[in-house]
Order: C-alpha cells, then structure tokens, then sequence
C-alpha cells in the first residue's frame, strides 16, 4: 500500500488537494478533520467532547485521536493506499502512526508539504468563514491555528527528511496546477 502524509498549514488547500488524491490514486482520504466535524454537526459523543477544543483552534488529544484514525484506517477495504490529511500533527503522532503502520506491514510513502504563507493562509480562511460559516475560522483562532502549525507540526519535516520520505511543493496558484505537482512527486515513489 502506498501511505501518503499532506502537511501544510490551515487553509492551505489539503482537504481539496487530499481528495483530488485519493480519487485520482484509488487511496482512502483520510481527514481527522472532517470526521471531528462530521461528529459534531451530529452532535455524537465524541462531537460533544471535541467541539470546545477545535473551537478554540487547539489540538485533540492524541490518544482519542488515534483510536479515531485506526478505526477509520480500518473501515476501508480494497483500496491502494491512505492519505492522511491532517494527521500526524506532532512528533508523538508520527511515531504513533508508525506503530500503526507496522501493525498492517505498512510504512509512510511519501510526505508532501504545501508551502503556503501567513498573510495567504489568514485571507483564505477568512474567506472560508463567509463562505461556509465556520466558526472556528476567526482571525484569533486562525493565528493560533498557525502558531500551533508552526510550532507542533514544523518538527515533523525534520522527521521524515531523516527517513527520505520528504518534500514539499509550493502551495499558492492554481489548484491545478498544485496537484499536478503533488502527483509528479507521488508518481516518482510509487
């Protein structure tokens, strides 16, 4: 199976650019997000518990979260790969997902980072607010958003660059475009 990570800082386009992946590849989208959402606008157990948390733009819990990602990892049959978007965040998870991984005989592929800049990050989510009215889209909850990002997740490139595992592709222009980038890197692994 190939095991695709897209990082890249909120509203950088990696739920659009996951899915493109996921149909183009035959791979499962997995989006931590969206099932966190999903959760809460059905007000589930699990919803309840994490909409104060994403709210506040901070992070869940890995320990729910990976009992999440595995249960969801586990629901897809006959599919070629995953794609992570979203997940792993920090250093734990990764190692977390590797444990994972290794259960199944599976390892990452590939980790691709959209690089995309702050100024381009705050417009696009603002821009989504209106548009579909998320709440946890505010200028506050965005820059700590970033910050988080920045902070959490900007190790992990060091983590699978020591495993040849890493790239990143430039994250402003045409969706397109974007994906035709991102699937040059992917088809050079596969």
């Amino acid at each position: 199976m190939f095991n695709f990570i897209l990082f890249g800082p909120p509203g950088s386009g990696k739920g659009t650019q996951s899915i493109k992946i996921a149909e183009k590849y035959n791979f499962a989208h997995i989006s931590t997000g969206d099932i966190f959402r999903k959760n809460i606008r059905e007000k589930t157990a699990l919803g309840l518990k994490v909409q104060g948390i994403i709210e506040k733009g901070e992070l869940v819990p890995d320990e729910l979260l990976l009992e999440i990602l595995e249960d969801a990892m586990n629901s897809f049959k006959n599919k070629k790969g995953f794609v992570f978007d979203g997940f792993p965040r920090t250093l734990n998870q990764a190692d977390d997902l590797e444990k994972i991984l290794w259960k199944k005989n599976e390892k990452v592929s590939l980790v691709v980072a959209l690089e995309v800049n702050d100024d381009e990050i705050i417009g696009r989510l603002l821009k989504r607010a209106e548009l579909e009215g998320r709440k946890d889209d505010t200028k506050d909850v965005i820059e700590n958003r970033i910050s988080i990002y920045n902070n959490q997740t900007q190790p992990l490139i060091d983590y699978y660059m020591a495993k040849n595992t890493f790239t990143a592709v430039n994250g402003i222009g045409g969706i397109d475009d974007i994906f035709n980038a991102i699937c040059d890197k992917i088809d050079q692994k596969i």
